[in-house]
């Protein structure tokens, strides 16, 4: 009989049966051979507590009275069995002080006797098989017997089931931080979706983690990930963080607008403080983007409600919390398409530099040129870089979109100085992911220098966004090491952006070049007229050239020749044209552009 008990629970236990299934059917079994008996088995986890594994003929309402009970020397027989490891036998509960708090509950179920054995894997106890008695009475010989193989057999049953439950957990965990992993993100998140409750979701993401990589090594990065862990599991309830991958991570949060506002303050406040990685102190900050969820969310919109909302806060300035609106996740689809139809511009090489002139403005004499970004579609059409101008502001398209461009140009002006054309200095755009990497200065040399041709022909242009979540300190130096190698350097789009005066203080360059808005209002608005004569003095103060933008009739050019500017580009003396009709016009060189005697009369009348 004990035989037959026995191959049947190590077949459950060979076939992977539910634990709770394997156990019901021991302790039902073990009732049958034994009339008198009620089995009971409970599990002790890692905080000292009892929890209920199997009690199939035991009431619901005793089994949740006890649930949980800590262990100790004298709390019941269970109890004290799993504290001392040991077998004990209470043959009277009503008049012995272990049961004295349970005393009348056990009683109320006609429960007047226990014997409780430790379940234990070498010195380890797993848990407690116990046999209840409605008599007052201890275990007999053949009892004896049965609970020698029960609780061996519980410990297989048990020893099993600890094994799946870690091998789960190390498949949910994420080894370097031991947050728990996306999968387990995954699985918790479908969850929510059945909660009445309200409920968000967090997503942030460490910012510049990929220099710290670059510039202190790996260790130091995934010490910095670690560290990021560590306090956003401080900062949020408990179980509810998780590493994403790379530096993401996911934060699940109990309640609406205001907890979410709450912990992503926090979390951003935490990340300010100083650490240390890698022997080095760093700062870093990370970014947060959030979405409260509807009635009409899923899992899977409130994720990428999240996303938009990070991206979108990444793109803004780092460093902040950003709550997803309606309409960021048009913006960012927006934002994607642009990006697609850049990578696959750049991967059939479709991308090729325009030149628009520089022009003398008193002579129409060509003094320079701007290199243009354009896109050639298959039929031939032109598409100027407004279809693609979201994606620069993805660091990697930007990157590779610069690197062409000084590739293509460094080509054509070896052409140029091969057939003898003076084109004066040619201006490339540079992006603020230029910046991010040191040795811009270097890279652009490079290119240059395998062509052969010189620095000295090569003005670097930059707005303002070059300055966002970058110190003035770092942008400098590296605008002075392009200047100390023979290249110029142009601030283009000037009076347009944010504290540009301060810019020039800090960051010094060679040349401004005035924004088309002002040289287009400047005729017939006083405003305008007042503002460009404010730069171009400006400028001379601090001994830079200007150079006008979108000039497009001679009354602009003779008022901005009047005020003092020099030089200018626009409309009037061409638009941005391909490699072989700038070079038909530098054939001109010395000549004036476009109406050069309707213009000179004009300039000199």
């Amino acid at each position: 009989m004990i035989t037959k008990l026995q191959n049947t629970i190590l077949e459950m236990i060979a076939r992977g049966a539910p634990l709770r299934e394997t156990l019901d059917t021991l302790c039902l079994s073990v009732e049958e051979m034994a009339p008198d008996v009620v089995c009971s088995v409970l599990k002790l986890c890692e905080q000292g507590r009892l929890w209920s594994l199997s009690g199939p003929s035991l009431p619901q309402h005793y089994i949740e009275a006890i649930d949980g009970v800590t262990i100790g020397p004298d709390v019941g027989s269970c109890g004290a069995a799993a504290y001392t490891g040991q077998s004990i036998v209470i043959t009277d509960i009503a008049n012995h002080p272990y049961w004295a708090p349970f005393a009348d509950l056990a009683l109320g179920c006609g429960l007047r006797a226990c014997w409780s054995t430790p379940i234990q894997l070498g010195d380890k106890v797993l848990g407690t098989f116990a046999f209840y008695f409605h008599t007052t009475r201890g275990p007999s010989t053949f009892e004896q017997h049965i609970v020698d193989t029960c609780t061996h057999l519980c410990a297989i049953a048990i020893e099993r089931e600890l094994r799946l439950e870690e091998r789960q957990r190390l498949s949910e965990t994420d080894p370097l931080t031991q947050l728990p992993n996306r999968g387990r993100f995954n699985a918790l998140i479908q969850d929510c979706d059945k909660r009445k409750q309200p409920w968000s979701l967090l997503i942030a993401d460490l910012d510049n983690l990929k220099l710290v990589n670059d510039r202190l090594g790996h260790q130091a990065g995934d010490e910095l990930i670690c560290e990021a862990a560590r306090r956003i599991a401080r900062e949020a309830p408990k179980g509810a963080s998780f590493r994403m991958g790379g530096d993401e991570f996911g934060i699940m949060i109990n309640g609406g607008r205001t907890e979410m506002n709450d912990l992503a303050a926090r979390l951003i406040g935490s990340m300010k403080e100083a650490c240390i990685c890698a022997g080095q102190h760093l700062r870093s900050s990370m970014t947060i983007g959030g979405a409260v969820a509807t009635e009409h969310d899923t899992p899977e919109s409130m994720r990428q409600k999240a996303d938009y909302a990070l991206y979108h806060g990444k793109e803004r300035g780092r460093g902040q919390f950003i709550e997803y609106a309606p309409g960021l996740g048009t913006a960012i689809a927006r934002r994607f398409r642009s990006i697609q139809t850049l990578t696959d511009a750049l991967r059939t090489d479709s991308i090729v530099p325009f030149y628009q002139p520089v022009v003398e403005l008193s002579t129409g004499e060509i003094k320079g040129m701007e290199a243009l970004c354009r896109l050639v579609l298959p039929d031939g059409n032109v598409v100027t870089a407004e279809s693609f101008h979201e994606a620069t502001r993805d660091g990697q398209a930007a990157l590779e979109l610069t690197q062409l461009m000084l590739t293509k140009v460094a080509i054509d002006a070896r052409r140029w100085l091969d057939t003898g054309y003076d084109f004066g200095r040619v201006g490339i755009n540079l992006s603020a992911a230029d910046f991010c990497h040191d040795g811009l200065a270097e890279r652009i040399a490079t290119v240059f220098e395998t062509t052969g041709v010189p620095l000295t022909k090569l003005t670097l242009e930059i707005t303002e966004s070059v300055y966002l979540d970058q110190r003035d300190q770092n942008i400098a130096s590296q605008i002075n090491a392009m200047r100390a190698m023979g290249m110029r350097v142009a601030l283009d789009d000037f009076g347009t952006g944010f504290a540009s005066l301060t810019h020039l203080l800090t960051v010094p360059v060679d040349m401004i070049k005035i924004d088309r808005t002002f040289v287009q209002r400047m005729v017939n608005e006083s405003r305008g007229l007042v503002i460009i004569q404010g730069l171009v003095g400006i400028a001379k103060g601090l001994d830079m050239s200007v150079i006008a933008e979108g000039i497009e009739t001679i009354d602009q050019a003779g008022l901005l020749l009047k005020l003092g500017c020099q030089r200018g580009q626009g409309y009037l003396f061409s638009k941005a044209v391909d490699y072989d009709a700038v070079t038909g016009l530098l054939k001109n060189h010395g000549k004036q552009v476009n109406r050069p005697r309707l213009l000179a009369a004009s300039l000199t009348g």
